[in-house]
């Protein structure tokens, strides 16, 4: 028998399969993109499509109303085939890894808090040079009387240019050598690293392909981003993003370490990051620039602990299990070549160094771009995405921690929460009186809303909670149009209605939904309160508050310290720093003291496992209110009446 599935805006695909077969498992064997963040557990909800033809054996959903189950909706995870069926597939898991809402220098806006990045880093004694270098050598060509090898002739060309006493000439260059010789003329273009004495070939081609170029990339949970730089100038020649394609294997690390332990998981995490994700940009990026895959002479990498196991197709179980020990923190010696990656082979694949199972490189690259380690001000470093990692301290000392935070702040455990693409509410007010909502959607102008992204569901919390219409609990205490109840009472506040939304659903957000993001909210401040108790400080003793990472570009500080997510601290103390991870990134790839600092950064930050502090419970469940169970914390924070 055979499952076709009928993708929006895709050719159809077909796949054999056998009665019994999991509909969403049939899906990622044929390479089909369901979007499914709770990876197939039946909590989210999100994997919805609709049967066309055929039979399906599906359990019934509370995800699902009755109407849309006789229209044909059906979860793929609790689906079994039956026989020959027909499915459609709405385009949005598609949609998240091509449309997403990144911070990725899409926007003068990001160029320019990345700009002001590598400039702080400048400030504080980073000298942006690298050992790389690029030569042209105009060599003679042989004749009966000089018959002097090419190997021995361009050596003696590179000592003669460089000053160096010793020339390596690897492989991948030796066997492209004669031909590229002779196509030439004997001018080429020798491309490669300085090491003391000694100068490393990585290529050799036509006088006219003289740059070498650095390629930084930050692999998110959820999305990835990456630059090609010029490693002589550090101009940035060119720029992409897009969803990480391990989302159809859950939106949290968890569910994908889990899906990666069952037998071939390894290799088809790591395809799905290095040949669905990484290879289309590096290529769509050199073609952008006119360079060849190549020129890449260095590639860093900024992720965290659980995404560089799984790029590297390491075993990422431990990571999750006690006590928690993942097979590496800092990795030297990782070529291009080893991962296949459409790059110069020899090129080093620099991983920035993770400090504990759940605080990765991601968070070590974007300390140092942040430069607190520079700084006499206390500072508050966060890294808000699919998991919230925290870093606090200055010149004198790092401390960090990692909250589970779940993938509230993409969408996830809320009923109509969706990533930062197309028809996402990303910002919200509501009127007091009449509670009426006033909604900002991601797109273009008329755009009608397909569901709620983190920022919109920080700004509708914090609105509803301004407005009297929730209490500290998240429960409805006011009645009206907007406002409605299921048949056990529970409650929901309607931000369109059916005829207002792109899919013809409600789009709403519950008490259920708040509850979600409460304890979202609540792990996050948590692992703050927990994190200046460890040094005996507290909330008033921050100078700094850096706010990084895709959903906090679109935040509304104000709102986030109403709901009490951020301490309550002068609004002029928050900065967004953007993709601080990408920046970190290509600071590594540019400079070699930036590496090197990076390395000191990561050695001297002490990881806070908060899972056996004592009192990080406590601190979480007073934490769990709006704002907080103690509101002396809050004072700024208030509640309409």
């Amino acid at each position: 028998m055979k499952v076709t599935f009928q993708i929006e805006g895709a050719t159809p695909v077909e796949i054999e399969c056998n009665a019994g077969d999991n509909l969403l498992e049939l899906a990622r064997r044929a390479n089909v993109a369901i979007d499914a963040p709770c990876s197939g557990n039946g909590s989210c909800g999100k994997c919805r499509v609709r049967l066309m033809d055929g039979q399906l054996d599906s359990i019934k959903s509370r995800h699902i109303s009755d109407e849309e189950y006789e229209a044909g909706w059906r979860l793929s995870c609790n689906s079994k085939v039956m026989g020959d069926c027909t499915v459609f597939v709405p385009d949005i898991a598609s949609a998240y890894q091509s449309r997403m809402k990144t911070a990725d220098l899409s926007s003068p806006e990001e160029v320019a808090i990345f700009e002001k990045c590598q400039n702080d880093l400048k400030a504080s004694g980073i000298t942006f040079a690298n050992r790389f270098r690029s030569v042209l050598l105009q060599m003679s060509e042989p004749t009966e009387e000089d018959t002097m090898p090419d190997n021995e002739r361009l050596t003696w060309a590179v000592q003669d240019a460089l000053g160096v006493e010793k020339v390596e000439i690897p492989y991948f260059v030796m066997v492209k050598l004669a031909s590229t010789l002779r196509s030439h003329g004997f001018a080429v273009c020798v491309k490669g690293e300085l090491a003391g004495d000694t100068f490393r070939c990585m290529d050799i081609c036509g006088s006219d392909d003289k740059m070498i170029v650095g390629c930084a990339i930050d692999i998110g949970t959820t999305t990835v981003s990456m630059v090609l730089a010029d490693l002589e100038t550090g101009k940035i020649l060119a720029k992409g993003s897009s969803g990480n394609g391990q989302i159809r294997y859950g939106a949290d690390v968890i569910n994908r370490i889990i899906e990666q332990s069952k037998p071939g998981g390894q290799k088809k995490l790591q395809d799905a990051i290095v040949k669905e994700t990484l290879t289309p940009i590096i290529a769509k990026l050199c073609q952008t620039a006119g360079i060849t895959a190549s020129s890449i002479v260095r590639m860093s990498i900024g992720a965290n602990t659980t995404m560089n196991h799984l790029l590297v197709g390491v075993d990422a179980d431990p990571v999750r299990m006690d006590p928690y020990i993942p097979s590496f923190f800092g990795w030297q010696g990782l070529k291009a070549g080893d991962l296949s990656l459409p790059a110069n082979p020899l090129a080093d694949v620099m991983i920035a160094p993770n400090i504990g199972s759940y605080v990765g490189g991601d968070i070590t690259a974007g300390t140092l771009a942040a430069t607190i380690w520079d700084k006499d001000e206390m500072s508050l470093f966060i890294d808000l995405g699919t998991n919230g990692e925290i870093v606090f301290g200055n010149r004198d000392f790092l401390m960090s921690c990692a909250c589970s935070a779940g993938p509230a702040f993409e969408g996830g455990d809320i009923s109509c929460g969706m990533r930062a693409t197309d028809g996402a509410v990303e910002a919200c007010t509501v009127d007091k009186d009449t509670m009426e909502p006033t909604l900002q959607v991601v797109g273009e102008p008329g755009q009608k809303p397909v569901g709620i992204c983190g920022s919109g569901i920080i700004d509708i919390i914090s609105e509803l909670y301004r407005c009297g219409i929730i209490n500290a609990r998240g429960l409805f205490t006011r009645e009206g149009d907007r406002v409605r109840r299921d048949r056990h009472g529970c409650g929901r506040y309607v931000l369109a209605y059916e005829k207002e939304s792109e899919t013809g659903r409600e789009i709403s957000i519950n008490e259920v939904d708040i509850d979600n993001f409460i304890r979202a909210k609540g792990a996050i401040f948590s692992a703050i309160d927990t994190l200046l108790r460890s040094v005996d400080m507290t909330v008033d003793m921050i100078d700094k508050v850096y706010v990084a990472g895709g959903i906090g570009s679109g935040i509304n500080m104000k709102n986030a310290v109403n709901i009490g997510m951020l301490p309550d601290v002068e609004l002029e103390k928050f900065s967004y720093i953007g993709n601080s991870s990408l920046s970190g990134a290509y600071a590594l790839a540019v400079s070699d003291e930036a590496s090197t600092k990076c390395a000191e950064v990561a050695a001297n930050m002490t990881y806070l496992e908060l899972s056996t502090y004592p009192g990080y419970m406590d601190s979480f469940v007073a934490a769990c209110f709006i704002p907080h169970t103690d509101a002396k914390l809050f004072p700024s924070s208030h509640q309409e009446v």
